[in-house]
């Protein structure tokens, strides 16, 4: 099976064990579960459950990476809902579809991310209930990476940098949390559900991978929103510019910005190989990820 196969044959496994996990669009209220499902259901690459996967597959156990990959991406989808909310980026698009408080209203968009953030930790609890350590490491690398100090904290500093001229060290704490605090913990989830998932060193080196994969992401996302099309994106083009946000490309300019996706990629991928096991489709995942802003 070549790269392109498996990448999409996950994508389908991830798709439909969503399908599984999340509460039916007719279950009461009716209306917050169809919110719900409009976010999860609404296409997109599902690259952070793909990237529990992929650690995974490094060293792999007998133990399931799914739970953790729904996990993760409920986290996501949730935070894209709120980031998306007119009193934070005020977007119309996402995945190439309304915007949940577009598609229904504001509060109903506020409910529907609070309710899919418990819903990652219940699919923990359940689908690690027989490993009952792993389940506990596991919702600590989740809640930590989601909370004030990384995620959460990422996108207010990103509220609050709007409109100004951050330092370079702001920018790099804004993309480090807001966006690869999220990739570092996708790697570290499903490298702790690998048979080598208790080795110091090796997380540890899944870590700086993880870190430098999501500060790369950025970097190329940040090219996306001026070279391509909302039609290509899926979400609002050049938004971030218009929204007064500072970014890689406007703070260093087009060049230094593909500099930074290619260097970041470079280190993530020092460290993989370091790591070892079946890394093929990682490292094959990290090339593709580039691509996307060359």
């Amino acid at each position: 099976m070549n790269f392109t196969q498996k990448l999409n044959q996950w994508q389908d496994l991830i798709n439909q064990s969503l399908d599984q996990y999340l509460p039916e669009s007719e279950t009461h209220p009716v209306r917050l579960h169809q919110a719900m499902r409009h976010s999860m259901q609404a296409g997109g690459k599902r690259l952070r459950p793909i990237l529990v996967l992929a650690a995974h597959e490094l060293f792999p156990s007998s133990i399931d990476p799914i739970p953790a990959a729904l996990a993760i991406e409920c986290i996501h989808t949730y935070s894209l809902i709120h980031d998306d909310l007119p009193a934070m980026d005020n977007s119309d698009l996402r995945r190439g579809q309304p915007t949940c408080h577009k598609a229904f209203d504001e509060a109903t968009a506020i409910l529907a991310g609070d309710a899919l953030q418990p819903l990652a930790f219940e699919i923990i609890a359940r689908g690690y209930s027989g490993e009952p350590s792993l389940a506990l490491e596991l919702v600590s690398i989740l809640s930590s990476t989601a909370g004030s100090e990384r995620l959460v904290g990422g996108q207010m500093q990103d509220l609050l940098s709007e409109g100004t001229k951050p330092t370079e060290e702001t920018l790099s704490y804004i993309h480090a949390n807001k966006t690869a605090a999220m990739i570092q913990a996708s790697l570290l989830l499903g490298f702790k559900i690998g048979s080598k998932g208790s080795d110091p060193t090796t997380i540890e080196l899944m870590a700086q991978a993880g870190e430098s994969l999501g500060l790369a992401f950025q970097a190329v996302d940040d090219l996306l929103d001026v070279t391509r099309s909302s039609k290509e994106l899926g979400k609002d083009a050049s938004h971030d510019q218009a929204a007064g946000k500072v970014t890689w490309v406007n703070h260093v300019g087009l060049d230094k910005a593909r500099m930074l996706a290619s260097g970041h990629t470079e280190r993530a991928a020092r460290f993989v190989e370091k790591i070892g096991g079946e890394n093929t489709f990682l490292l094959e995942l990290l090339s593709h990820m580039l691509k996307r802003g060359t």
